[in-house]
């Protein structure tokens, strides 16, 4: 049995587990689909403190990997398929049939965004087309850029573009937004933001960049082309947290219900994306992850 094991390979598993080895908890972590999760989709990383010049976010999380085997983590490739929390031993069932039990669990699967489905979206990704605008708006300043939703998500994406880029378009598949009335009217009420109504975006335009996207008005059924450097999609994320129906407390939206790290249940600690639905940033992740190790040493320890 373990004595602590760190589910996701990201910023708040991989700071998980170099606060928890340096500890001399020796933790295991287990990868996942995505190793190193949402930020290896991301080209350039301007935010993250301690690099002057951009980094790539696939050597960024491998950086993390190797300081976290450095101090004594080890790693292992899989998915957890479904789990058992209650109790002082928690019992983990992977995808390739093999269990596992620890005394302590941090999880930091994340949270995937939830994408448009077009085969021109996923060929652009990271050369245009982006989920996060707190990411990456900074690299189309003085750009016209797109934001593809309705709700709150995207109305603040489209403020915090619209203080960077030339001219925003929010694209919206109804006549109406669904973010709170404040965002509403703080969108409507911005001369840098248009939005197109009854539009969904059929095509994401561009070869090695994004040049545009096509629309389709869905009650005329016209086409109409839109120039812009980036589409950030903005229609929702969705936390990794199948496999924990029913073991503990999630929200309404399926994150885990955390506070200092501390879910519902003893011994089960939560970081990075899969509890944070507002700031979902590496920074942040990372710095969740040091107070989930930090929150499960203590509880080793009868604290």
């Amino acid at each position: 049995m373990e004595n602590i094991i760190i589910l996701g390979s990201g910023p708040a598993g991989c700071t998980a587990a170099i606060y928890a080895a340096r500890a001399g908890l020796k933790p295991l972590v287990v990868e996942g689909l995505q190793r190193g999760g949402q930020l290896t989709q991301t080209t350039d990383i301007e935010n993250f403190p301690g690099f002057p010049e951009p980094i790539g976010g696939m050597e960024l999380v491998e950086a993390m990997r190797k300081q976290a085997e450095r101090v004594g983590t080890r790693f292992a490739v899989g998915t957890v398929l479904r789990c058992e929390l209650a109790g002082d031993v928690k019992r983990l069932w992977l995808d390739d049939g093999s269990e596992l039990s620890c005394r302590v669990l941090i999880i930091a699967t994340g949270a995937a965004a939830r994408w448009l489905g077009l085969a021109s979206e996923k060929a652009l990704l990271g050369r245009g087309v982006s989920a996060c605008a707190t990411c990456d708006g900074a690299f189309f300043q003085g750009e016209n850029v797109v934001v593809v939703g309705g709700g709150d998500t995207a109305a603040e994406d489209a403020l915090f573009l619209g203080r960077i880029a030339s001219h925003v378009t929010l694209v919206h598949r109804r006549d109406a937004l669904r973010a709170s009335k404040a965002m509403q009217r703080r969108v409507l009420e911005n001369p840098n933001i248009t939005v197109r109504w009854n539009a969904v975006v059929e095509e994401v335009l561009g070869e090695n960049a994004v040049t545009g996207v096509r629309l389709r008005d869905v009650k005329t059924g016209g086409f109409s082309t839109l120039d812009a450097t980036g589409v950030f999609v903005a229609i929702g994320h969705k936390p990794n947290t199948e496999f924990l129906q029913g073991q503990l407390a999630l929200d309404d939206e399926g994150y885990i219900v955390a506070e200092h790290g501390r879910t519902s249940v003893p011994g089960v600690f939560a970081a990075g994306d899969v509890q944070d639905r507002r700031y979902r940033q590496a920074v942040t992740a990372a710095g969740s992850g040091c107070m989930a190790a930090l929150e499960a040493a203590k509880h080793l320890e009868g604290v």
